[in-house]
């Protein structure tokens, strides 16, 4: 099912039946079966899906994920995502993603390397010819992204690279603080309030999560309730954020670090005014979202919440920043890695969050403005704004 909501944006498709299309199906959709031997001993054989969702504002763009349950279906949407991301926050990429069907847990850093020179040997056309650039997701992190640089040796073909290897220096920290400039930006222009002193609760403490929780924590937010895959901590004089990383960085795990221990569904419904699910996709559903008792939610993670659970939230007058704005950090100084590789130019950690910064309360100002003039939910105003530039980048270029 497409994220495309035909209902919201059909004034933007009056008459042009042929964006209708382009967007509702992706350009490309390539299913890969992967039979790598990773060893002399050990056969590693997967689905792989490659999706190019659209790139008429730009390369595709969009992370490699490794997870056991991805599927084509979760690929396509999460492409469609980027396309979003990118048309709203004006960064000049399209959409697209990787999904390989295995259980990273279960994959040490060669057989993640020996898959990746795979994948490489597979799309490498798309690549050198930058129609796709790949980065991170779950599942991968900079040392794959350096073992498609050592196949390709062109620096601007990946984002998201060791620093050292043509890396960015903030890019590990970027989506995380895209998430934490966009909650205290909505605070400050939704709730009328500074997020100083606010309550939050973040479902998920990995890469987005964690800086997420720092960010906000340096803010002076109070970060009273924290998850991660095995459940979640609550303290309601709240936690020390930097001492949990550090705990996190020790034993990869948030147990044993004290705080009441709580599930990951109850943390949904924590007394917190700010909720940031940064975990994984559809948890906020009408079920789980009945339990909200935030005022905000940023929505950390690709897709969090269901459009059932929208409803939901919508109904109880809670303010919901959509995915692909709250956290687009990641993209946007993909986009300076890449403009940066391409012009040998050096960019410092600081001016990459200025940028981030920037960028973001940019297109918030642009879809609050929307929302208030057509009467729209903030997710209903991204899309329509993201879906404007995307069509008029496809009239550009002589598509419709």
């Amino acid at each position: 099912m497409s994220i495309f909501d035909l209902d919201i944006i059909k004034s933007e498709l009056e008459g042009k039946e042929n964006a209708k299309k382009l967007l509702l199906k992706s350009e490309e959709k390539k299913i890969i079966n992967l039979n790598i031997w990773v060893d002399n001993k050990t056969l590693v054989v997967a689905d792989a899906f490659v999706v190019y969702h659209n790139t008429a504002r730009g390369p595709a763009k969009g992370g490699i994920r490794i997870d056991k349950n991805v599927t084509l279906e979760e690929t396509t949407d999460l492409a469609e995502r980027m396309t979003l991301k990118t048309a709203l926050t004006g960064i000049p990429f399209g959409g697209g993603k990787t999904g390989i069907c295995l259980d990273s847990v279960k994959l040490d850093s060669y057989m993640k390397k020996e898959i990746m020179k795979e994948l490489v040997h597979i799309i490498r056309g798309d690549l050198t010819a930058g129609y796709y650039i790949p980065a991170p997701d779950m599942g991968t992190g900079p040392r794959e992204m350096a073992s498609i640089y050592g196949e390709l040796h062109i620096s601007e073909c990946v984002t998201g690279k060791p620093i050292g290897i043509g890396g960015l220096p903030g890019r590990k920290e970027a989506t995380g603080r895209g998430v934490a400039f966009s909650t205290a930006y909505a605070t400050k222009k939704l709730l009328k309030t500074d997020v100083k002193g606010l309550k939050v609760a973040i479902q998920g403490f990995g890469n987005v999560g964690s800086w997420a929780a720092y960010f906000l924590h340096e803010m002076g937010a109070k970060i009273v309730a924290v998850s991660d895959v095995n459940g979640g901590l609550y303290n309601a004089g709240g936690l020390d954020v930097k001492k949990l990383m550090e705990h996190v960085e020790k034993n990869k795990t948030l147990k044993g670090f004290g705080g009441d221990a709580i599930t990951n569904e109850e943390l949904l419904g924590v007394d917190a005014e700010i909720l940031v699910p940064a975990a994984c996709e559809n948890v906020l559903t009408n079920k789980t979202a009945q339990k909200v008792k935030a005022k905000l939610v940023v929505e950390g993670a690709n897709g969090p919440t269901t459009k059932e659970g929208d409803e939901v939230l919508n109904n109880k007058g809670i303010e919901v920043i959509p995915d692909f704005l709250a956290n687009s950090g990641g993209v946007i100084a993909s986009y300076i890695e890449w403009k940066s590789a391409k012009s040998g130019s050096l960019t410092s950690a600081q001016e990459v969050f200025e940028f981030i910064d920037s960028t973001i309360e940019k297109s918030f100002e642009k879809l609050l403005t929307l929302a208030k003039a057509r009467d729209l939910t903030n997710k209903e105003a991204g899309l329509v704004l993201a879906v404007q530039e995307v069509i008029h980048a496809m009239e550009n270029r002589g598509w419709i």
